[in-house]
């Protein structure tokens, strides 16, 4: 069922809001202003209180509109379907307003609080036009073994030939050894992940086919250059780490400057880093530290946090204190006196956000400084009201555009301890 809708204004998910009817529709591939034909999302008949659909054709468009750089990602209606780059019809200057836009949309209606979002987008995607950024893909081998991605809406699996948001090094890679060619057992999780280095990726590479190298080494080396300073970090392939070849840099080099000075102080300060993957933060953190250092990390991943034991060992910072398990129930179990009263917590949850239960946990421990780096403008908000309850101010807000062509986006908030928790 095709409807024509004018849209209105920005939403989450990579969508926009029109009208129905009187009945909210959720838009793909829309943009504010614009004059659409929609095709709805079965069922038709759905008495829910919001509708979902797709463009099938502009007939006034935004001044922000651009054809799709990447047409197989594109609306379905226009060949394309595949995902992963929902908002590849939006010029790059309209990406950075739709992301501000959210963000401050969310922080205002789930988080109380209404600021301007500044955003910024990392060195280089302008030049690239926002592609060949990710270090890391992760594809499915279709019925003849070949990388493929599905078509949205179908059980269809379209095989691929490039992949234009992978860097330059990953894509040379995958022609090296015949990545788009096939040879996969069919239906098997297929991941390229190659570092951002200078001057190509070398034998620090890794092809994995259901978790299992099938060239190149099970760890690579990542190495983040924060001012002067460099910081080598070894991680599993299969593992988490940032996916824009220039996202670990420009997020701990914006942590580290708003973590304040660590010296000065009657005692060496207490550091939280919580949801501490690979050591990404706690590395330069710990880095920074006065001795002796107070610095407690904690990750659910057990393979992460191995990656991290053995990165803080080989920066001769084996003297932090990393704990594995959930960081609800590591807190509640009881930390040692040392490290009981954090002055600043760094704050990197999944998708889900850290929760009420997290936040009380470090409200009631005293903290006076929060540093949140979130992946969800959503759970950012929500937290962001929790923390404010329980006596924290939002001091500072930036967001990043470290996902172009997609609705995700990394923001960074920082919260001051203003009165004691109730």
């Amino acid at each position: 069922m095709e409807v024509r809708v004018r849209v209105e204004r920005y939403a989450d998910q990579g969508r926009c809001v029109g009208h129905v009817d009187g009945q909210v529709v959720f838009v793909r591939f829309a943009l504010p202003g614009e004059l659409v034909d929609v095709l709805l999302d079965e069922p038709h008949d759905r008495r829910d209180r919001f509708r979902t659909g797709e463009v099938v054709r502009v007939l006034e468009p935004s001044p922000d509109r651009v054809d799709p750089v990447w047409p197989l990602a594109g609306p379905l209606a226009w060949g394309g379907g595949l995902g992963g780059a929902d908002l590849v019809h939006v010029n790059l200057s309209g990406q950075l307003a739709w992301k501000a836009d959210v963000i401050a949309q969310q922080m205002e209606r789930l988080g109380g609080v209404r600021t301007p979002i500044p955003i910024d987008r990392p060195e280089g995607d302008l030049a690239r036009s926002g592609l060949n950024w990710r270090t890391r893909i992760d594809l499915v081998a279709d019925g003849q073994g070949r990388p493929s991605m599905r078509r949205r809406a179908s059980h269809d699996r379209v095989p691929l030939t490039t992949m234009p948001l992978a860097t330059r090094d990953l894509l040379d890679l995958a022609d090296r050894y015949g990545i788009w060619e096939g040879g996969f057992r069919p239906g098997s999780r297929i991941r390229l992940a190659v570092p951002a280095a200078e001057g190509g990726a070398g034998d620090d590479f890794a092809i994995l086919e259901d978790g299992h190298v099938r060239q190149g080494v099970p760890r690579v080396r990542e190495e983040v250059a924060v001012g002067v300073r460099t910081y080598s970090y070894r991680v599993d392939a299969s593992g988490f780490w940032q996916v824009h070849c220039q996202a670990p840099s420009l997020l701990v080099s914006a942590v580290l400057s708003q973590a304040g000075p660590s010296a000065g102080r009657d005692r060496p300060p207490v550091v939280w880093d919580l949801y501490s993957g690979s050591g990404l933060f706690t590395l330069p953190l710990a880095d920074r530290a006065t001795t002796p250092r107070r610095v407690l990390a904690v990750e659910g991943s057990a393979r992460a946090v191995r990656d991290a034991r053995r990165n803080l060992e080989a920066a001769g910072l084996s003297d932090v204190c990393l704990r594995q398990g959930d960081v609800g129930r590591i807190l509640a179990k009881g930390l040692p006196r040392r490290l009981a009263r954090p002055d600043l917590v760094l704050l990197d949850p999944p998708r889900a956000g850290a929760k009420a239960a997290v936040c009380g946990q470090i409200a009631q421990a005293g903290a006076g400084r929060i540093i949140y780096v979130a992946c969800d403008p959503t759970s950012l908000a929500r937290d962001t009201r929790t923390l404010s309850d329980l006596g924290y101010r939002l001091d500072w807000i930036h967001a990043y555009d470290i996902y172009p062509m997609t609705h995700h986006v990394e923001t960074i908030a920082v919260f001051t301890r203003t009165r004691e928790s109730r």
